[in-house]
Protein backbone atom coordinates (compact mmCIF):
# COMPACT_ATOMS: atom_id res chain seq x y z
CA UNK A 1 0.00 0.00 0.00
CA UNK A 2 1.24 3.34 -0.86
CA UNK A 3 1.93 5.86 1.61
CA UNK A 4 0.19 9.27 0.85
CA UNK A 5 -0.09 11.95 3.37
CA UNK A 6 -3.39 14.47 3.83
CA UNK A 7 -1.01 17.42 1.42
CA UNK A 8 -0.29 14.86 -0.94
CA UNK A 9 -3.88 13.79 -1.13
CA UNK A 10 -5.35 17.36 -1.30
CA UNK A 11 -2.14 18.42 -4.24
CA UNK A 12 -3.05 15.88 -6.31
CA UNK A 13 -6.96 16.60 -5.87
CA UNK A 14 -6.49 20.04 -6.62
CA UNK A 15 -4.58 19.28 -9.32
CA UNK A 16 -6.68 17.08 -10.58
CA UNK A 17 -9.65 19.76 -10.12
CA UNK A 18 -8.03 21.77 -12.72
CA UNK A 19 -8.91 19.86 -15.40
CA UNK A 20 -12.34 19.56 -13.87
CA UNK A 21 -12.69 23.11 -14.69
CA UNK A 22 -11.32 23.34 -17.97
CA UNK A 23 -13.33 20.90 -19.25
CA UNK A 24 -16.19 22.14 -18.05
CA UNK A 25 -15.17 25.83 -19.55
CA UNK A 26 -14.56 24.33 -22.95
CA UNK A 27 -17.67 22.52 -22.76
CA UNK A 28 -19.61 25.08 -21.88
CA UNK A 29 -18.48 28.06 -24.50
CA UNK A 30 -18.34 25.60 -27.45
CA UNK A 31 -21.81 24.22 -26.53
CA UNK A 32 -22.62 28.06 -26.13
CA UNK A 33 -22.08 29.14 -29.41
CA UNK A 34 -23.39 25.62 -30.79
CA UNK A 35 -26.08 26.50 -28.90
CA UNK A 36 -26.32 29.93 -30.43
CA UNK A 37 -26.57 28.32 -33.94
CA UNK A 38 -29.44 26.21 -32.35
CA UNK A 39 -31.37 28.60 -31.26
CA UNK A 40 -31.62 30.67 -34.51
CA UNK A 41 -32.50 27.29 -36.23
CA UNK A 42 -35.07 26.80 -33.79
CA UNK A 43 -37.12 29.87 -34.42
CA UNK A 44 -36.16 29.42 -38.16
CA UNK A 45 -39.42 30.12 -40.42
CA UNK A 46 -38.36 27.25 -41.93
CA UNK A 47 -40.67 24.39 -40.59
CA UNK A 48 -37.80 21.57 -41.57
CA UNK A 49 -34.97 23.33 -39.79
CA UNK A 50 -36.96 23.20 -36.74
CA UNK A 51 -37.75 20.02 -36.89
CA UNK A 52 -34.07 19.23 -37.06
CA UNK A 53 -33.39 21.20 -34.11
CA UNK A 54 -35.97 19.48 -31.86
CA UNK A 55 -34.77 16.10 -32.95
CA UNK A 56 -31.47 17.16 -32.11
CA UNK A 57 -32.54 18.50 -28.46
CA UNK A 58 -34.77 15.39 -28.16
CA UNK A 59 -31.80 13.08 -29.11
CA UNK A 60 -29.23 15.05 -26.61
CA UNK A 61 -31.49 15.09 -23.67
CA UNK A 62 -33.64 11.80 -23.95
CA UNK A 63 -30.37 9.66 -23.79
CA UNK A 64 -28.09 9.55 -20.32
CA UNK A 65 -24.78 11.50 -20.88
CA UNK A 66 -23.10 8.04 -19.94
CA UNK A 67 -23.85 6.49 -22.72
CA UNK A 68 -23.19 9.41 -25.03
CA UNK A 69 -20.12 9.22 -23.55
CA UNK A 70 -19.58 5.16 -24.33
CA UNK A 71 -20.73 5.52 -27.68
CA UNK A 72 -18.50 8.22 -28.43
CA UNK A 73 -15.15 6.72 -27.07
CA UNK A 74 -16.48 2.91 -27.77
CA UNK A 75 -18.46 3.23 -31.26
CA UNK A 76 -16.35 5.85 -32.89
CA UNK A 77 -13.46 3.58 -32.65
CA UNK A 78 -14.99 0.41 -34.43
CA UNK A 79 -15.90 2.88 -37.53
CA UNK A 80 -12.25 3.56 -37.94
CA UNK A 81 -12.28 6.63 -35.38
CA UNK A 82 -9.70 6.72 -32.74
CA UNK A 83 -10.36 9.13 -30.09
CA UNK A 84 -8.57 9.79 -26.98
CA UNK A 85 -11.23 10.00 -23.45
CA UNK A 86 -9.82 14.03 -23.72
CA UNK A 87 -11.24 14.49 -27.18
CA UNK A 88 -14.67 12.63 -26.57
CA UNK A 89 -15.22 13.80 -23.35
CA UNK A 90 -14.87 17.30 -24.92
CA UNK A 91 -17.42 16.46 -27.75
CA UNK A 92 -19.83 14.65 -26.06
CA UNK A 93 -20.44 17.36 -23.48
CA UNK A 94 -20.19 20.10 -26.02
CA UNK A 95 -22.75 18.34 -27.86
CA UNK A 96 -25.03 17.72 -24.23
CA UNK A 97 -24.59 21.52 -23.51
CA UNK A 98 -25.30 22.67 -26.79
CA UNK A 99 -28.75 20.89 -26.64
CA UNK A 100 -29.52 22.58 -23.23
CA UNK A 101 -28.71 25.58 -23.67
CA UNK A 102 -30.54 25.84 -26.95
CA UNK A 103 -33.92 24.89 -25.01
CA UNK A 104 -33.30 27.28 -22.47
CA UNK A 105 -32.78 29.67 -24.69
CA UNK A 106 -35.25 29.39 -26.92
CA UNK A 107 -37.80 29.44 -24.14
CA UNK A 108 -36.12 33.09 -23.02
CA UNK A 109 -36.72 34.06 -26.69
CA UNK A 110 -40.20 32.73 -26.49
CA UNK A 111 -41.28 34.59 -23.55
CA UNK A 112 -40.37 37.80 -25.52
CA UNK A 113 -44.05 39.47 -26.62
CA UNK A 114 -44.24 38.75 -29.95
CA UNK A 115 -45.36 42.53 -30.75
CA UNK A 116 -41.28 42.89 -30.18
CA UNK A 117 -41.09 40.77 -33.89
CA UNK A 118 -43.82 42.53 -35.14
CA UNK A 119 -41.63 45.31 -34.67
CA UNK A 120 -38.30 44.86 -36.17
CA UNK A 121 -40.43 43.79 -39.24
CA UNK A 122 -42.37 47.06 -39.71
CA UNK A 123 -39.07 48.47 -39.91
CA UNK A 124 -37.91 46.36 -42.50
CA UNK A 125 -35.56 43.85 -40.46
CA UNK A 126 -35.06 40.28 -41.64
CA UNK A 127 -35.78 37.76 -39.56
CA UNK A 128 -32.52 36.68 -38.78
CA UNK A 129 -31.67 40.88 -37.64
CA UNK A 130 -34.68 41.02 -36.21
CA UNK A 131 -33.77 38.00 -33.68
CA UNK A 132 -30.12 39.42 -33.36
CA UNK A 133 -31.01 43.61 -32.73
CA UNK A 134 -34.63 43.34 -30.77
CA UNK A 135 -35.12 39.95 -29.77
CA UNK A 136 -32.16 38.72 -28.08
CA UNK A 137 -31.06 41.50 -26.54
CA UNK A 138 -34.02 41.40 -24.26
CA UNK A 139 -34.13 37.48 -24.06
CA UNK A 140 -30.69 37.57 -23.05
CA UNK A 141 -31.61 39.35 -19.72
CA UNK A 142 -34.01 36.73 -18.74
CA UNK A 143 -31.66 33.88 -19.95
CA UNK A 144 -28.57 35.11 -17.83
CA UNK A 145 -30.12 33.27 -14.42
CA UNK A 146 -30.89 29.98 -16.09
CA UNK A 147 -27.33 29.80 -18.18
CA UNK A 148 -25.43 30.09 -14.96
CA UNK A 149 -26.79 27.79 -13.32
CA UNK A 150 -27.06 25.16 -15.88
CA UNK A 151 -23.36 25.60 -15.51
CA UNK A 152 -23.39 24.30 -12.18
CA UNK A 153 -24.70 21.10 -13.84
CA UNK A 154 -21.95 20.85 -16.38
CA UNK A 155 -19.23 21.02 -13.77
CA UNK A 156 -20.90 18.03 -12.06
CA UNK A 157 -21.26 16.43 -15.46
CA UNK A 158 -17.52 16.27 -15.56
CA UNK A 159 -17.40 13.35 -13.20
CA UNK A 160 -18.99 11.12 -15.62
CA UNK A 161 -15.95 11.20 -18.11
CA UNK A 162 -14.26 9.36 -15.30
CA UNK A 163 -16.00 6.07 -16.83
CA UNK A 164 -13.89 6.72 -19.96
CA UNK A 165 -10.61 7.17 -18.76
CA UNK A 166 -10.12 11.20 -18.22
CA UNK A 167 -8.82 12.17 -15.71
CA UNK A 168 -10.16 14.56 -13.60
CA UNK A 169 -11.34 15.18 -9.82
CA UNK A 170 -13.46 11.99 -9.47
CA UNK A 171 -10.97 9.47 -11.73
CA UNK A 172 -8.34 10.99 -9.46
CA UNK A 173 -10.15 10.69 -6.06
CA UNK A 174 -10.87 6.93 -7.52
CA UNK A 175 -7.00 6.48 -7.93
CA UNK A 176 -5.87 7.32 -4.66
CA UNK A 177 -8.54 5.60 -2.66
CA UNK A 178 -7.80 2.42 -4.60
CA UNK A 179 -3.67 3.04 -3.43
CA UNK A 180 -4.87 3.84 -0.43
CA UNK A 181 -8.30 2.42 0.78
CA UNK A 182 -9.34 5.26 2.32
CA UNK A 183 -12.38 5.81 0.56
CA UNK A 184 -14.47 8.09 3.09
CA UNK A 185 -12.09 10.89 3.66
CA UNK A 186 -10.51 10.74 0.01
CA UNK A 187 -14.32 10.95 -1.65
CA UNK A 188 -15.50 13.41 1.00
CA UNK A 189 -12.50 15.52 -0.19
CA UNK A 190 -13.56 15.29 -3.16
CA UNK A 191 -16.86 16.54 -2.66
CA UNK A 192 -15.80 19.37 -1.10
CA UNK A 193 -13.95 20.42 -4.11
CA UNK A 194 -17.08 20.00 -5.84
CA UNK A 195 -18.95 22.10 -3.70
CA UNK A 196 -16.70 24.98 -3.45
CA UNK A 197 -16.48 25.02 -7.71
CA UNK A 198 -20.52 25.05 -7.42
CA UNK A 199 -21.52 27.05 -4.89
CA UNK A 200 -20.40 30.37 -6.00
CA UNK A 201 -21.63 29.65 -9.12
CA UNK A 202 -25.21 28.50 -7.61
CA UNK A 203 -25.23 31.66 -5.46
CA UNK A 204 -24.68 34.09 -8.26
CA UNK A 205 -27.44 32.10 -10.39
CA UNK A 206 -30.29 33.06 -7.60
CA UNK A 207 -28.41 36.39 -7.22
CA UNK A 208 -29.46 36.95 -10.91
CA UNK A 209 -33.05 35.47 -10.44
CA UNK A 210 -33.53 37.60 -7.67
CA UNK A 211 -32.22 40.97 -9.33
CA UNK A 212 -34.06 39.65 -12.68
CA UNK A 213 -37.57 39.61 -10.36
CA UNK A 214 -37.17 42.83 -8.66
CA UNK A 215 -36.58 44.24 -12.13
CA UNK A 216 -39.80 43.28 -13.41
CA UNK A 217 -42.32 44.58 -10.70
CA UNK A 218 -40.58 47.74 -11.39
Amino acid sequence: MMEFTLWDIARNLLLAARWTVLLSLIAFVCGGVVGLILLAARVSPLPWLRRVVVLYVELFQGTPLLMQLFLAFFGLPLMGIDVSPWVAATVTLTLYTSAYLADIWRGCVEAVPRGQWAAGASLGMTHTQQLRYIVWPQARRIATAPTVGFLVQVVKSTALTSIIGFVELTKTGTMITNAVFRPFPIYGMVALLYFAMCFPLTWYARSLERKARVGQHR
